[in-house]
């Protein structure tokens, strides 16, 4: 069972105010996880930002956790940049406020989060990769671009079975002002709701 306050936050969300232009852009990514459900095999959804630090790792969380709210099995969604950084931080409070539960499962550089949306459920582990890391998977998975630097700074994704640019603004551009915990709320809301659209979509 999905955690009830992540339930709550999931109901909450108002996909009609997706416009036909955005659904448009989110539509390869509904066909390639029918297929792979159609066909009775794994869903590999890796999604990718120049850093994995805030959207790719937002992309990750909500879409497992929806994939678990709309019953979807064999779904494994992964993250990773074209460099690697870290997990910001409010971006995992983010997720917390939300209704994951969020651990810090070491510091440094580079800390592990544990990001769990239900209580019998693997966590998601939140951390900052790049493409090549051993994470992740090598052949089979959807490459979903959520930066536009990203998509035009890395052409090519090895392994990648196809590649879907679906990008959103990066809210580090209000880090460290007054806004900073409005816009990560808002950037997370969006695309939570865009990943509701998507796996409602789904035909089990």
């Amino acid at each position: 069972m999905i955690f009830s306050k992540l339930s709550e936050k999931i109901d909450s969300l108002d996909t009609t105010i997706i416009s036909e232009e955005r659904k448009a852009v989110l539509q390869p990514l509904i066909d390639f996880i029918q297929s792979k459900l159609d066909a009775k095999t794994t869903v590999n959804l890796n999604f990718i930002c120049t850093h994995n630090s805030r959207r790719s790792h937002l992309s990750q969380a909500w879409a497992q956790a929806m994939g678990s709210y709309f019953g979807i099995k064999n779904l494994f969604c992964y993250s990773a940049g074209t460099e690697a950084t870290a997990l910001f931080s409010v971006a995992a409070e983010t997720l917390s406020n939300s209704g994951f539960k969020v651990d810090k499962l070491s510091e440094g550089s580079n800390p592990v989060y544990s990001l769990k949306y239900a209580e019998n459920t693997h966590p998601i582990i939140g951390f900052s990769k790049t493409i090549t890391s051993n994470f992740n998977p090598k052949t089979g998975f959807a490459a979903i671009m959520t930066c536009s630097s990203a998509d035009q700074g890395c052409p090519f994704i090895a392994g990648a079975e196809q590649r879907i640019p679906i990008t959103y603004e990066d809210p580090k551009v209000a880090d460290g002002t007054p806004q900073q915990a409005e816009k990560y709320f808002e950037r997370s809301t969006q695309i939570a709701t865009e990943m509701k659209f998507i796996f409602s979509q789904i035909k089990l």
